[in-house]
This record gives C-alpha cells, structure tokens and sequence, in this order.
C-alpha cells in the first residue's frame, strides 16, 4: 500500500478523484476534484482511510516531515 503525501492526486470509491489535503495516521483529508457517478458528498471536502485509495499521480513537491 502506497501511502498519498500532501498534493497528491487520489482515486477513491473507484471514480471519485481528488487531491490530498491533509494526511493523518488512519486517513487523509481529500478536495474532491471529480466526481463523474454523483457520489454524493455532503462538501467538496471528504476523509478516506487509506486502505480505501489508490495514488494516481504524485506530487512533484517536497512531502512535508511529520512532526
């Protein structure tokens, strides 16, 4: 399992794309950037565990250290 960093561009519930905003020990705070099945989402904003998600394309910044 790959791990996203901040910038990175996910793919999750099979369709939905988004960039990572924030990750956490579990999970990672996505902008979801597209949604072509209308999965509904209550913001543009979701948390995805990160047994839940591919990595598409990393970033091309440096990953921030995890304090």
């Amino acid at each position: 399992m790959t791990m996203a960093n901040i910038g990175d561009e996910i793919v999750f519930k099979n369709t939905v794309k988004g960039i990572v905003e924030k990750v956490n020990e579990n999970s990672v705070i996505v902008v979801i950037t597209s949604n072509p099945e209308d999965v509904e989402f209550l913001s543009d904003r979701t948390v995805v565990n990160h047994k839940n998600y591919k990595v598409v394309k990393q970033s091309q910044a440096v990953p921030e250290a995890i304090a």
